[in-house]
């Protein structure tokens, strides 16, 4: 007889919130006493019973799961990368879990020495995860960062690389991000408040001293604010950086000088974005001063606020510059057009400017690991919905790109048999809004294919289309998979993310079920077979969809969803909460309570209106 196991039903409690003179019902407003044996053991029986419905499915996620895996190059490393006359190399053995770091003086040296092995530093741990590292600038002593709690609170400790000697001051409960002072024996860290997890204080540290006397050198009181800690590429200055999602302030200290007090680059002005850029006597500015796209700007190195900025690239209506990655020669700043990525090469002498072209319509690709600043090579990592990562430099003078390594994916990959393109589908009020697709090339396109579509949308962030092993599963077995960029996120500009935060939150559930009917029309799918896919606040996007058009699809995953945006942002003793009130509003203004409530989506016959 087949065994048979009755659903969990969750206990109804109603609690009555009344806020504006507006009364809802929470019946289940209990679960949120997360410690709660009942809460627990609800969850439990919630997995039980998840388990027992997906048993007939444990062979086909077991031959999956080895699927995947059996692509991984588990023995593998990084391309080396130059900083402060050595090569630093990340390495991975097979069968083994955590990170190896190691450098040396030479490529063509034979020998290395391993900095870290976290396969036996997290020997007899249950969790084990390396921050981050730093070196000093005389290459002695290494700064590093542990977690062993995964709650990423970092433990920083250090290293003697001349003797190999672990030393034994430990700074507890910080984010894990250091940096040195040129003196070789102050470190500057940042630390998180304990209940909000924000991080909030900046802390200097001296070598062979007790952590507990460590000189806290800023305080971020603004709850809406984090502050973070750098070193400009010139190594010339510490960068004290505090930054809300519409604001940013940085104060510099003589890296030279780390006794020296923090100077305010710019105060902070409501609305003001910046980011620095050292270059010899100068500073480059990337800010959205009088640019909603931002632009680039420059000011002597001691004549620093914003009325001395001068504007070196002008802001575009169609173009959003996101970074800018700086060279003794040269200035690379990475914009994004037309949902793009490209990279503009500027040489400061000439002033002669060019961009870097790329094979594929639609890809990605950033720069990583450039710490070298006299170089005129800039690396970049490339890849692409059918194109793996590939590391690779460019020779900003000559403009040549030479393949260090493209990342390798076994069982036979054959790039050729997959097709990847980017389609635009018509918003209801007429805006284009770019898709990027994947699928095999042999697939015919009669509505038939089933099609998962995954989407954001939420806090600028743009989602590119970066390669995916373990999509390659999804792919071989006849699914076509599809990314909408919908607003909310950034790809189209400042503007995209603009129309899809506060009150107008609503355009970026309209855009995915506008890219969704588009895909059906297109025969790319059908209704019975359109699954739809995110996460966070993507989660979010996938409960709005699901009351506004439950019938366009056949599945919805929702991953951590984000979806009592109202009362979670009432709430001000969750972490973080007052700091997310320019992305979502603060419900306590009746204006973004209305917008923030949703209730107005609750549409579950009828398409969206």
């Amino acid at each position: 007889m087949e065994e048979k196991k009755i659903a969990p039903v969750c206990r109804m409690n109603p609690k009555t919130l009344t806020t504006h003179g507006d009364t809802r019902t929470d019946n289940y407003y209990w679960l949120n006493q997360r410690d709660s044996k009942e809460v627990i053991d609800y969850l439990n029986e919630e997995n039980s019973y998840s388990n027992f419905i997906l048993k007939n499915t444990q062979n086909l996620q077991d031959s999956l799961y080895e699927e995947m895996r059996g692509r991984i190059k588990e023995d593998d490393s990084s391309v080396p990368f130059f900083s402060n006359d050595y090569y630093y190399c990340t390495k991975f053995n097979e069968g083994s879990e955590h990170p190896i770091y190691t450098r040396k003086k030479n490529l063509s040296d034979n020998e290395e020495q391993i900095l870290l092995d976290g396969n036996r530093m997290s020997q007899g741990l249950e969790y084990f995860d390396i921050g981050g590292f730093e070196i000093s600038t005389n290459n002695m002593v290494m700064a590093y960062s542990v977690d062993t709690l995964s709650r990423r609170m970092y433990d920083i400790k250090f290293k003697n690389l001349k003797t190999g000697e672990f030393l034994k001051e430990t700074i507890c409960n910080t984010t894990g991000s250091m940096e040195w002072a040129n003196d070789n024996m102050s470190v500057f860290y940042t630390k998180k408040d304990p209940v909000t997890l924000r991080s909030n204080k900046i802390f200097k540290h001296t070598i062979g001293t007790d952590p507990i006397n460590d000189v806290l050198i800023f305080e971020e009181k603004d709850e809406t604010f984090d502050c973070y800690i750098s070193k400009t590429k010139s190594s010339k200055y510490i960068v004290i950086g505090s930054s809300s999602t519409l604001t940013d302030e940085v104060q510099l200290i003589p890296a030279d000088s780390p006794e020296s007090k923090p100077k305010i680059f710019q105060k902070r002005t409501r609305g003001l974005e910046y980011g620095i850029y050292h270059h010899e006597n100068k500073f480059f500015v990337q800010t959205n001063l009088n640019a909603k796209n931002f632009c680039l700007m420059e000011c002597d190195e001691y004549a620093t606020s914003s009325q001395n900025w001068k504007t070196v690239i002008e802001a575009r209506d169609s173009t959003l510059i996101e970074y800018i990655e700086i060279f003794k020669d040269h200035i690379v700043v990475c914009e994004r057009y037309n949902g793009v990525l490209n990279f503009r090469v500027v040489n400061l002498k000439s002033k002669v400017e060019h961009y870097i072209e790329f094979p594929e319509e639609s890809y990605v690709a950033f720069t990583s690991a450039n710490y070298n600043f006299n170089s005129n090579t800039i690396r970049l990592w490339y890849n692409s919905l059918i194109t793996p990562g590939t590391t690779q430099d460019y020779n900003m003078d000559t403009k040549e790109t030479i393949v260090l390594k493209q990342k390798e994916v076994l069982g036979g990959y054959e790039k050729s048999d997959y097709l990847t393109k980017r389609v635009w589908a018509t918003a209801k009020d007429g805006t284009k809004v770019p898709i990027s697709i994947v699928h095999k090339k042999d697939i015919n396109l009669n509505g038939n294919n089933p099609l998962l579509l995954y989407a954001y949308g939420s806090y600028g962030y743009s989602m590119d289309p970066n390669f995916s092993s373990n999509r390659i599963s999804l792919l071989e077995r006849g699914f076509i998979f599809a990314i909408a960029h919908v607003r909310g996120g950034q790809e189209m500009g400042r503007e995209w993310y603009e129309d899809g935060k506060l009150l107008n939150k609503k355009n970026t559930f309209t855009d995915f079920i506008d890219c969704s009917s588009f895909l059906i029309e297109e025969k790319y799918t059908s209704k019975n077979r359109l699954y739809a896919s995110g996460g966070s606040a993507g989660g979010l996007l996938m409960g709005a969809i699901y009351n506004m058009r439950p019938d366009l699809y056949n599945g919805i995953i929702a991953a951590v969803p984000f979806v009592d945006v109202v009362t979670t942002m009432l709430d001000e003793d969750i972490p973080l909460t007052t700091s997310e009130y320019d992305e979502w509003g603060n419900p306590n203004d009746s204006v973004y309570y209305n917008s923030v409530s949703y209730t107005h989506l609750t549409l579950p016959t009828t398409p969206y209106v």
